[in-house]
């Protein structure tokens, strides 16, 4: 285990969970240089940059016991909010979850608050979780989803919480089955070039705000997520990992 590839895939090879933090972009020196690219293709270079930082810098002592959750992140990347400008920022941010899992969602949520010092995020969104070729997205699909979210709204670790990509029917089922009223709404422009009137109509009469983005379906699927353990760590058993869950703080 003498180069830090060895060190970081010994490392790897033995944890069960590995929380991977890219931090701030815009510290990011050089991707700033490079021309703008798809928001896949940024968060896998961000990902590979982390690791090759993480793993040109970790320490290994084969005589302490490994640990079974890895953290993975580069300290110059990282960020936390000034408690006295606190007031004055609004933390929003996305979630999407790549596993079937719901609980995860406070994972997320935690590890975003730890990371930023905060002790509530303003506004979370929640993409629409994977579902399976040929299925519709449904009501009692969402439903376990918003009702994490609802739950960390009334333990006051989200303050708003909203979807992305309901149509007007879905939008609406969600309104009426929920306890805590989503607040906003985000629609791809790539799938339709202006709003549809049907949504913006019931937006507009339950006070609810019309958002765009651009995120693809799937922003990093298994595959991809793979390619770039394995790029940044050889050999590494990168077919035991699979991402949970994805979290970007919104500007």
């Amino acid at each position: 285990m003498g180069t830090d590839s060895g060190r970081a895939r010994f490392l790897l090879d033995h944890a069960a969970t590995l929380n991977l933090q890219t931090g701030n972009l815009l510290n990011w020196g050089r991707l700033r240089k490079k021309c703008p690219s798809t928001p896949s293709e940024e968060l896998r270079d961000c990902i590979q940059k982390t690791l090759n930082e993480w793993s040109s810098k970790i320490s290994l002592d084969l005589n302490q016991e490994m640990p079974d959750v890895l953290e993975c992140t580069v300290d110059q990347a990282m960020e936390k909010i000034n408690p006295e400008e606190r007031e004055e920022l609004k933390v929003s941010a996305k979630l999407f979850i790549a596993g079937s899992n719901s609980s995860s969602i406070r994972d997320a949520v935690d590890m975003a608050c730890s990371t930023l010092g905060v002790t509530q995020l303003d506004s979370v969104i929640i993409a629409p979780p994977p579902i399976e070729d040929g299925i519709n997205l449904s009501l009692e699909y969402l439903q376990p989803y918003w009702g994490e979210l609802e739950n960390l709204v009334q333990h006051k670790k989200i303050v708003s919480i909203g979807t992305s990509d309901l149509d007007k029917t879905l939008l609406e089922q969600l309104y009426l089955w929920s306890q805590v009223k989503p607040h906003s709404n985000q629609v791809n422009l790539a799938s339709c070039c202006v709003m549809p009137p049907d949504l913006t109509a019931f937006a507009k009469q339950f006070d609810i705000q019309l958002l765009t983005h651009n995120d693809p379906k799937e922003l990093l699927c298994e595959a991809s997520f793979q390619e770039a353990l394995q790029e940044s760590i050889q050999n590494s058993r990168a077919h035991e990992w699979t991402p949970l869950w994805l979290l970007r703080l919104l500007s």
